[in-house]
């Protein structure tokens, strides 16, 4: 039976583990303990003995990747960005600065998370914390424009309508109604440097007051559809995390990475509810 120990993976977030080399090109010590391990469990049992070895030990000698280490770690990292997401929503009427600090802050740390090949687990919480200080920051400036043009409820709506697409995007790739294709993950990379570089053209339009303020998003029914191929685009990129996370499990990764699966899903359905509330504000201002 071959031993895994490489996620490949064109998610741009959970794309960074790679086994170890040593200096003569095998795998390095740690390797090398994590298949001792193994053998030593697999030789003295059943084949029962054998399947329970493989799933404990990794190609780095340690614990395996498993779905409860992501639905744990998931759960932490969105428990602390809900937190200061309400820290956030409350501070920021009387401390508007915030909203830049966990901008910053969190554009930094997504970075540094992203690039990094080691998963750090405070640097991850440390990006939940930043946020969800913006997250609060940013909804309650969405809820005040909503209750002037008298929408309420537009961040709630937004959280429900993220969700939602959540638990059908997560369907559809369980069912194999979807399937992630190395076609698709490509179109789905295509997509995404496309929207961006759109988003960033509507930024610098919206400087020289394009569409009120808002860009091309501002411009009428060619700002909504642009702002509906915003919420597409990061729905169908859950299924690129949903692939990642089955191939790390496959592989045998180790079990650290589940902060990694963790803040793949943090970043996309933080981008999905912020398209949702761009959506919906347009839909208000219509």
């Amino acid at each position: 039976m071959p031993y895994p120990c490489v996620m490949q993976s064109n998610n741009p977030v959970l794309s960074r583990y790679e086994p170890k080399k040593g200096a003569a090109g095998d795998a390095g010590y740690a390797y090398n303990e994590g298949v001792s391990a193994y053998q030593e469990a697999a030789s003295g049992g059943s084949g029962a003995s054998v399947d329970a070895a493989f799933q404990q030990v990794t190609a780095a000698g340690g614990a395996r990747l498993t779905i409860n280490d992501v639905i744990v770690k998931t759960f932490a990292v969105f428990a602390v960005t809900v937190i200061f997401a309400v820290v956030g929503w409350n501070l920021a009427p009387s401390m508007p600065w915030l909203l830049w600090v966990g901008l910053i802050g969190g554009l930094g740390l997504g970075f540094v998370n992203a690039l990094k090949k080691k998963v750090s687990p405070p640097l991850v919480l440390l990006y939940a914390v930043f946020q969800g200080v913006l997250l609060g920051a940013i909804s309650l400036m969405y809820n005040d424009m909503a209750i002037a043009n008298e929408y309420p409820g537009i961040v709630l709506q937004a959280v429900v309508a993220t969700m939602t697409t959540f638990g059908v995007m997560l369907t559809l790739y369980l069912t194999g109604i979807i399937k992630v294709t190395k076609k698709f993950q490509s179109v789905m990379m295509v997509a995404l440097v496309s929207y961006m570089v759109l988003a960033l053209a509507s930024f610098v339009a919206a400087m020289f007051g394009v569409g009120d303020g808002w860009g091309f998003y501002g411009v009428g029914f060619l700002g909504i559809l642009i702002a509906v191929a915003g919420v597409l685009i990061a729905s169908f990129f859950l299924l690129l995390d949903f692939e990642a996370i089955s191939q790390g499990i496959k592989a045998g990764a180790p079990e650290q990475e589940s902060w990694r699966m963790a803040f793949g899903l943090l970043v996309t359905l933080i981008w999905l509810y912020l398209e949702f509330l761009r959506l919906l504000s347009l839909l208000n201002r219509s």
